[in-house]
């Protein structure tokens, strides 16, 4: 268990966090098809109880992904987190805003007296769309950054030079602070593609969640609507990466750039490749059965498998064979590598026992969405005390 082998791993660990996290964006996505799928007032709650079972479990992801890069790759976490942090921030307050809409959007009206009385359902229902469109464009945008790179500068020496004013290692090279990269196209490209993606998934997971015709039915139009924009932005982002300069790194940790660097990973890494194949094969074939089956409503299964196998590849394409997988584009040399920015090996060796437990977890996350999705979501069920 060499200090290579850790380093690897834990970008496999973060990597995979990443992709569960971009399944369960079906959440978000959902939300932002809350008007189009629910009509009536019914239709919408149930839309909203529907995602209001899972979304701690978006949430809960996200914080662990953080926490789990951080961890690992301490870096990483001081130079985007620290200096991209306007991006990061509207990321985090478009999900505050998604659990106080759940908690509020059904107890408070305009019929409430008091400076709280202008909030009412409509209020937190647009928080939970706002929600559902802007954080996954968002977090697809922060993503992108691993391939389009970045606009900060990496400064080691600070922390043993004396004359520097304060040992900050890194610092952004502009005032943007991370909305810089919402300047990109490319970035652009892929932030909407994982949008779309998350309104497809949260399409056929309420069909597969929600027990009732009006929205089911409604439910194949809209999941064309959004899965084709999806393949469109996806297939074109593919190509330009396949086809862009890459950002690679030789035996000495000088960083170079090198043509059609993320084409030659994926023919390097081929078993890599298979299980990207094997994903987006999934993920179509989710989609497409459940538009010419009317009776079938378990396009949420394929599509969700083949998300997390397509994302996880499409990540570890970014770091895996000696690539930078945080480029900089103020400074080539201030790029982030495996090797330049992760933990002791200490620490990562610690922390490769402690990731035995993470198992555990996903089985007691398995047993208790098991237990919530006993029973489908139904009118009856809304009506209850414990409804949103």
């Amino acid at each position: 268990m060499t200090y290579d082998f850790l380093q690897h791993y834990w970008c496999f660990i973060v990597s995979l966090l990443a992709a569960l996290l971009v399944f369960l964006l079906f959440v978000q996505g959902a939300n932002s098809c809350m008007h189009s799928l629910g009509w009536t007032e019914e239709g919408k709650r149930l839309v909203i109880n529907s995602t209001g079972r899972k979304w701690e479990f978006t949430f809960t992801t996200l914080v662990t992904f953080g926490g789990a890069f951080f961890a690992s790759f301490p870096l990483f976490y001081s130079t985007s987190f620290g200096g991209a942090y306007w991006l990061w921030m509207a990321i985090l307050v478009t999900f505050v805003l998604q659990a106080v809409s759940y908690e509020f959007q059904s107890k408070l009206s305009r019929s409430d007296s008091g400076r709280f009385a202008w909030f009412g359902p409509k209020t937190f229902r647009f928080f939970l769309v706002l929600n559902g469109l802007l954080g996954p464009l968002l977090l697809g945008c922060a993503v992108a950054t691993f391939f389009e790179g970045a606009n900060f500068i990496v400064e080691k020496n600070n922390l043993v030079d004396d004359a520097a004013i304060t040992p900050i290692i890194s610092r952004w090279a502009n005032a943007w602070h991370g909305i810089d990269a919402l300047f990109n196209p490319w970035v652009l490209v892929f932030g909407m593609a994982v949008m779309f993606l998350a309104r497809t998934l949260g399409v056929l997971y309420v069909m597969n969640n929600v027990a009732d015709e009006d929205i089911r039915s409604r439910g194949s139009a809209r999941l064309l609507g959004n899965a084709v924009p999806f393949v469109f932005l996806f297939v074109a982002y593919l190509v330009h990466l396949l086809l862009k300069d890459g950002y690679a790194v030789n035996e000495y940790g000088y960083i170079y750039m090198e043509p059609y660097k993320y084409l030659h990973n994926m023919m390097d890494m081929w078993y890599l490749t298979a299980v990207f194949l094997i994903g987006v094969v999934l993920v179509l074939y989710g989609i497409i059965r459940t538009v010419v089956s009317k009776n079938y409503v378990g396009g949420i299964w394929p599509a969700g498998i083949g998300t997390v196998l397509t994302v996880l590849p499409l990540l570890l394409f970014s770091a895996w064979n000696n690539t930078a997988y945080y480029p900089s584009t103020a400074d080539l040399q201030s790029s982030l590598t495996l090797q330049n920015s992760c933990s002791s090996e200490f620490t990562l060796r610690t922390m490769f026992y402690v990731s035995f437990l993470v198992p555990f977890v996903l089985a007691y996350i398995v047993y208790c969405w098991r237990k919530i999705d006993a029973k489908k979501l139904d009118k009856d069920e809304i009506k209850t005390d414990h409804a949103y």
